[in-house]
């Protein structure tokens, strides 16, 4: 495990003493509240209940967005959307924000697309644009074509283009970019997508490699990876230079707090033990 460790401590009794008003320092005024709270987890739905408890501290837990990040085990057909995903985060799908993974690629048109239509009411796009608050989050599909003139990168192109110059949005995607993980690595496919989001976006957020990960910043943004949702664990390369944190042996997703201008982000372990913790600012902009 790489990186500067945070003191351990249990999520919920910590949001309730700031709740509360209650500080360690005795007296110094707490942050604002954030507009949002949104979690990221990937590579969960998996047979069995390994996943379990990460899914009832997230779900239990006070949120505006849920970004699933992909992987619903083993190739996401209707059983294993109905049996493995909706038991963990189907009653909180009004709040859900998915994008597909390579696992259930394949029979997206069985299985993820029908499970979205019936939750959402309304058919799931592959790349979409989602606000919270002054931020913006896009979702994109890391397993339709998204070469440099592939469709989805020219809707990214021209969204980017006619929207408010900013740098506070989150880029959400199965298969990162950049990754210190053993088992996949980088995705030097994925350039197209980083390429357009960069000096647009001050994070990319992906799952795919089992572990958490957050990167030094490359082109302006940090490449999170929250793959630790509940299938079996991946190690991390610490030697990897570019890694500021890495955990490959427990479960955890992360947690993010979004303020005008900037957020704070947690990576936080299935028994609320918080692992990393830190702030990205953001340059809000103007409209064009």
């Amino acid at each position: 495990m790489l990186g500067v460790m945070v003191r351990p401590r249990v999520l919920l009794a910590a949001l309730a003493l700031a709740a509360a008003g209650c500080g360690g320092d005795g007296g110094a005024s707490s942050p604002p509240p954030p507009e949002s709270v949104v979690w990221a987890v990937g590579d969960a739905a998996v047979a069995g209940d390994a996943d379990v408890p990460l899914a009832r501290l997230i779900t239990r837990s006070r949120f505006d967005r849920l970004l699933y990040l992909g992987d619903v085990y083993e190739t996401g057909t209707p059983k294993e959307f109905r049996e493995n995903y909706d038991p963990l985060y189907g009653a909180v799908a009004s709040k859900t924000s998915p994008v597909v993974g390579n696992h259930e690629a394949t029979l997206r048109s069985t299985g993820y697309e029908p499970y979205w239509r019936r939750k959402l009411g309304r058919a799931q796009p592959p790349w979409y644009v989602v606000r919270q608050g002054s931020w913006e989050l896009i979702g994109l599909d890391s397993e339709a074509d998204h070469g440099p003139r592939s469709e989805q990168v020219r809707w990214l192109r021209d969204h980017l283009e006619r929207a408010p110059r900013t740098t506070c949005r989150i880029a959400f995607v199965h298969r990162p970019r950049y990754s210190a993980g053993t088992h996949h690595g980088d995705q030097p496919d994925m350039a197209p997508l980083w390429d357009a989001m960069a000096g647009n976006a001050v994070a990319f957020l992906s799952g795919h490699e089992h572990d958490l990960q957050r990167l030094d910043p490359i082109d302006g943004m940090v490449q999170f990876v929250s793959g630790a949702g509940g299938r079996e664990l991946y190690p991390v390369d610490e030697t990897d230079d570019r890694l500021a944190f890495g955990d490959g042996e427990r479960f955890g997703a992360l947690r993010l707090e979004l303020r005008p201008g900037s957020l704070d982000y947690e990576f936080v372990a299935d028994d609320g033990d918080v692992l990393d913790r830190g702030e990205l600012r953001c340059e809000r902009g103007q409209t064009p």
